[in-house]
């Protein structure tokens, strides 16, 4: 139906708060398509509301198109659900826990793998209703630290999130990769420039699991990009080549016994360079780290690094094959009869196992803590004073070598809108989800996970499309598809305007026509920050030349096209297909 602007809840602004510091949020709040009621939570206005609308029907359709079937499950979930899964207690502060008037504990949900586990367990029970893939588009809550930068990481969100359940990992690959596909789909209608990479499990858990990037300076995230085999991954994730060891340079070095020396306070590695007069990359990095394998199976780590690097934790979980690691408080370390401050490799207690960056293979004459109060040792040679397993332990950055072909890593900026998992049966086994397989026997369902951030999505278009003067809508989530401004009070020009914008409806566009009574200036300003892909303006000059003013977004002043009114349609027509994606 087509929306006159004067009757539109849309209020623009000239200011906005200071707290909104990227561009999404500061452009949507002056658009006029959100509101804060509370730290990272909004009302969306109907402008915001349509986006929202209109990336989740792209989300629905190409989710039906890959055989997902639509549910809704509750918002609020009870405790024992996320206790049977072993959540309840691993999840943080970031769950919302409630307690209801008879005492029952419950959270609001910011996923639902135990909600729908537990859906499949009580309703399936043959290997005939596989594969089964359900999704939902619903709000999520997660109470997070520091809620910022608008819809991009609100407390508050809507989110559409699918499971997939299959009889065994076979199967369940080819589920994982039809979604795959389904969001690449999804992305670029959405008119996107994005980039799948391979990234960390986190907190939902899991074998395998990929991210969608859109690539916007802004973005939060920071990926590598192997410019040569185009390998992608989240820099907490991405594999390093491990650097040539030159034995022969070992060797002519000779070898050397360390010694120790005095280093007073100094206990980091900056201030133990600057003490001793060495470049910090001398001073060897070494940190303690309590690992669970299981819930009652813990183990020590000592994590090594060149000074001027750090231990990347999810590598350093990942190589030692933990479920959990932390850093060990001082009292762990006295207990194990080291030195909080002055912690080194050499004449290490038994138990203790140390894992070094690969990088540290072959390095010679390092400084490292003696495990003695204001000491530590000089001259250290690694794998000839102490034993490591080498693993690949630091976040990638531009110019390491692909860890997949040897070329360069580059760097980009991206915002992560879409998360797929395989899941395998983590939760299945903790839930006992089974079903009879083809020979009667009981089996353990294999299961994916896959999340889209809705609202995240349409912000990151206008993080992705935007200028000085507002958004730029891509064509399909526009929240309207052509502006239609009436330039002027004279009758006529918002007769014909009127006019023009049903036959563009009737042509199957959304349209909003602007008829309100302000001065042009204002009508120009308020149609570059809401951003339609395209712009006709009716004015009485044109008309007296039986013509208007047609163009895109993102064309110039000086690129708007005069057009005859007989052949606005044909002109729009062609336009629009130029702007879908």
């Amino acid at each position: 139906m087509l929306q006159f602007q004067s009757k539109l809840l849309a209020p623009t602004l000239k200011e906005v708060p200071s707290d909104a510091e990227v561009a999404s949020h500061r452009l949507m709040l002056r658009a006029g398509m959100i509101r804060k009621v509370a730290a990272g939570i909004y009302t969306y206005m109907p402008l915001g509301w349509r986006v929202i609308n209109k990336v989740a029907t792209i989300v629905r359709e190409e989710m039906d198109r890959a055989g997902a079937q639509e549910i809704l499950m509750p918002a609020v979930i009870p405790s024992h659900l996320w206790k049977e899964s072993g959540r309840w207690d691993e999840y943080g502060p970031e769950l919302l826990r409630l307690v209801d008037r008879k005492g029952s504990d419950f959270c609001v949900g910011p996923t639902h793998e135990e909600v729908v586990t537990t859906l499949v367990r009580d309703n399936v029970q043959s290997y005939k209703s596989l594969p089964l893939n359900l999704y939902q588009v619903q709000t999520k809550f997660r109470d997070e630290v520091r809620p910022r930068f608008g819809l991009m990481r609100g407390r508050e969100f809507i989110m559409k999130d699918a499971y997939s359940f299959d009889l065994d990992e076979e199967a369940a690959t080819k589920s994982y990769e039809k979604m795959f596909a389904a969001y690449q789909r999804i992305f670029q209608r959405c008119g996107l420039d994005f980039k799948p990479v391979e990234a960390d499990t986190g907190a939902i858990g899991g074998k395998r699991s990929h991210e969608f990037q859109v690539m916007a300076e802004t973005g939060e995230d920071t990926i590598v990009v192997c410019d040569d085999c185009g390998y992608a991954a989240n820099v907490e994730l991405a594999e390093i080549a491990a650097p040539r060891v030159d034995d022969n340079a070992s060797q002519v070095m000779g070898s050397r016994a360390y010694e120790e020396v005095y280093t007073g306070e100094a206990t980091s590695c900056i201030e133990v360079a600057d003490r001793l007069g060495v470049a910090t990359r001398r001073v060897l990095k070494s940190m303690l780290f309590i690992a669970n394998a299981g819930e009652d199976d813990s183990f020590v780590v000592m994590a090594l690094t060149f000074g001027d690097e750090d231990v990347n934790e999810i590598k350093l979980r990942k190589a030692v094959d933990a479920r959990a690691i932390r850093l060990a408080s001082d009292d762990e370390v006295l207990k194990l009869g080291l030195t909080p401050g002055v912690i080194g490799p050499v004449l290490c207690p038994e138990g203790i196992r140390v894992v070094a960056d690969q990088s540290l293979q072959g390095a010679r004459d390092l400084i490292c803590g003696a495990n003695r109060k204001e000491a530590h040792f000089a001259h250290v040679h690694v794998s000839e004073h102490f034993v490591a397993e080498f693993k690949d332990l630091r976040a990638a950055r531009a110019g390491d070598a692909c860890g997949r072909c040897g070329g360069t890593l580059s760097e980009k900026r991206g915002i992560e809108v879409g998360h797929v998992f395989f899941l395998g049966n983590k939760y299945s086994k903790a839930m006992n989800v089974t079903v009879l397989d083809p020979n009667g026997k009981a089996k353990e369902l294999v299961m994916g996970c896959y999340g889209i951030g809705v609202g995240r999505t349409a912000a990151a278009a206008i993080e992705q499309h935007h200028d000085d003067f507002g958004i730029s809508w891509p064509w399909n989530i526009a929240p309207y598809q052509v502006h239609v401004l009436a330039i002027g009070k004279d009758e006529e020009v918002l007769n014909e305007a009127q006019r023009i914008a049903e036959t563009l409806e009737k042509e199957g566009y959304d349209i909003l026509l602007d008829d309100r009574g302000e001065r042009p200036g204002v009508k120009f300003k308020d149609a570059d920050l809401i951003g339609c892909p395209l712009r006709i303006s009716v004015g009485s000059r044109g008309l007296k030349e039986g013509k208007v003013e047609v163009k895109t977004r993102r064309m110039t002043k000086d690129e708007a096209m005069d057009v005859n009114l007989d052949a606005i349609v044909a002109n729009v027509n062609k336009l629009a297909n130029t702007l879908r994606p």
